[in-house]
C-alpha cells in the first residue's frame, strides 16, 4: 500500500471459539456471548459489502472495520475539481500499485527502491440503478500534462508535461493520481480504491483461485507465468502473473496486458457469483478479514457503514452487465513503447460517462488496441 496510507483505529475483538449453550429443563436460555455476536455481526456487514475494484481487474471486496486503511482525497484536492454531476451514477479510480515494499518484492520481482507507481489504473463508472458498469482502462504508458498536485501530506508537486501516467502516483501518491484523471477526463471520481500485489494475491487464494481458459500458450519469464493453451484454475501467483504479463502475448504492450486483465475481471465477478461466498459466514469473514487488510480506499468508504452503503446497490452488476474497454489511445510515432490518447475518440468516452450513457462503439474503432483480445476467456 502506499505510505500515504494510514489505518483507521479499529475496535479491538475477541479472539477463540464460544461453544452454544445447551437449554436446560425449565431454565432460561443464557444470554449469547459478546464474542459470538459481534463475529455474526461483522459476518452480517460484510455480506452487504460488494466493491469493484483494482490492479488490472474487477473484484470482491469487504469491509472490516480497524482493517482497511484509507486516505482523505477530498481535503488533498480542495474544491478545484470537475463539478459533481448528480445523476444516479458514481465514477470510482481503481489502481493496483506496483510497490516493492513488503511482500511485494518477492512477489513483483525487481528491487525496493521505496517508490511505486500505478501499475494498473481503471475508472469505474457505475450506471444509475446500479445494474451495470463501464470500465475504462487507462494504459499506464500513457504521455500526459500532470497537473500540479498536492498530496495527503500536504506536499505540493508541480506540473509537468509529457510524462507517464503511472508518474502521478509515484510523485504525489493517491492524490495526485486522481488529480490527474480527472484533469484528463473532466470526471469527478467519487471514490478511490488501490490494491497492491500481495492483497492481490491473497485475495484470489482466499477466493479458491479463478477459472480461465487461454486460447493460447503463454509463457512469460518475467512475470514469472507458465500456461498451457487450456482451462486453468489460477491461484494467486498464477493469477497475479496473467494481469501483469506482456510478453509472448499479443504485440507484447502494455495494451495486451490490459486486455488479459479485463478478460480476467470477467471471469473473477462470473465465479465470485457462482461459487456464492455469501451462503457461508465462515467463508465470508475469512474474504473479508484478508481483503480489507490489504485495500486502500479514500476516508469516505473506510468504515463500514460507509462502505456499505456504497456497495448495496452494486452485487447486481454481473459480468454479462459489464463494458470493458482501453481509452484510445494511438502508440507515439517517437517511441513504440509508449501511447498517446486519441483525444477526438477518447472525449467521445469522457462524454458519455458524464452523461450517463454508453459508451459508443466508435470511441475504440480504429486505435491501437494491443492484439491479446480473446486469450483469456471466462471458463
Amino acid at each position: 500500500m502506499s505510505a500515504e496510507s494510514t489505518p483507521e483505529p479499529g475496535t479491538p475483538g475477541t479472539t477463540g471459539t464460544t461453544g452454544g449453550r445447551r437449554r436446560g429443563e425449565g431454565g432460561r436460555r443464557g444470554p449469547r456471548s459478546k464474542g459470538s455476536k459481534a463475529l455474526r455481526a461483522a459476518a452480517w456487514t460484510a455480506a452487504g459489502i460488494v466493491v469493484l475494484g483494482g490492479a488490472g481487474f474487477g473484484y470482491v471486496y469487504f469491509k472490516l472495520n480497524g482493517n482497511i486503511k484509507s486516505v482523505d482525497i477530498n481535503q488533498a484536492l480542495g474544491t478545484d475539481r470537475p463539478q459533481n454531476v448528480d445523476n444516479g451514477s458514481q465514477d470510482i479510480l481503481v489502481l493496483g500499485s506496483d510497490s516493492r515494499s513488503g511482500g511485494n518484492e518477492k512477489l513483483a520481482g525487481g528491487i525496493d527502491d521505496g517508490s511505486a507507481r500505478s501499475d494498473t489504473a481503471m475508472i469505474v463508472h457505475i450506471y444509475e440503478g446500479h445494474k451495470k458498469a463501464s470500465v475504462v482502462s487507462i494504459p499506464r504508458d500513457t504521455l500526459v500534462e500532470r497537473p500540479a498536485c498536492t498530496d495527503t501530506q500536504g506536499t505540493a508537486h508541480p506540473a509537468a508535461e509529457n510524462v507517464m501516467f503511472n508518474s502521478a502516483y509515484s510523485t504525489g501518491g493517491a492524490a495526485c493520481a486522481v488529480k490527474t484523471v480527472e484533469s484528463m477526463t473532466g470526471i469527478r471520481m467519487d471514490h478511490y480504491i488501490e490494491v497492491d500485489f500481495t492483497g492481490f494475491q491473497k485475495l484470489i487464494d482466499e477466493l479458491g483461485g479463478v477459472e480461465v481458459t487461454t486460447t493460447q500458450n503463454i509463457e512469460d519469464p518475467n512475470s514469472r507465468l507458465n500456461l498451457n493453451a487450456g482451462t486453468h484454475t489460477l491461484n494467486g501467483k498464477q493469477a497475479l502473473g496473467l494481469v501483469r504479463t506482456r510478453h509472448g502475448v499479443g504485440d507484447g504492450s502494455d495494451l495486451g496486458r490490459i486486455q488479459l486483465q479485463q478478460a480476467f475481471i470477467k471471469a473473477l465477478v462470473k465465479q465470485v457469483q457462482d461459487i456464492g461466498v455469501l451462503s457461508s459466514p465462515k467463508r465470508l469473514y475469512d474474504l473479508a478479514d484478508t481483503a480489507t487488510r490489504t485495500v486502500t480506499t479514500d476516508s469516505e468508504l473506510g468504515s463500514v457503514t460507509g462502505l456499505a452503503s456504497f456497495a448495496s446497490g452494486l452485487k447486481g452488476i454481473s459480468a454479462s452487465q459489464m463494458t470493458m474497454v482501453t481509452m484510445p489511445v494511438q502508440y507515439d510515432p517517437a517511441d513504440p513503447n509508449r501511447v498517446l490518447a486519441a483525444k477526438t475518440k477518447a472525449d467521445l468516452v469522457w462524454k458519455a460517462l458524464k452523461a450517463d450513457q454508453p459508451i459508443p462503439k466508435s470511441a475504440t474503432e480504429g486505435t491501437a488496441h494491443g492484439g491479446a483480445n480473446g486469450v483469456v476467456t471466462s471458463s
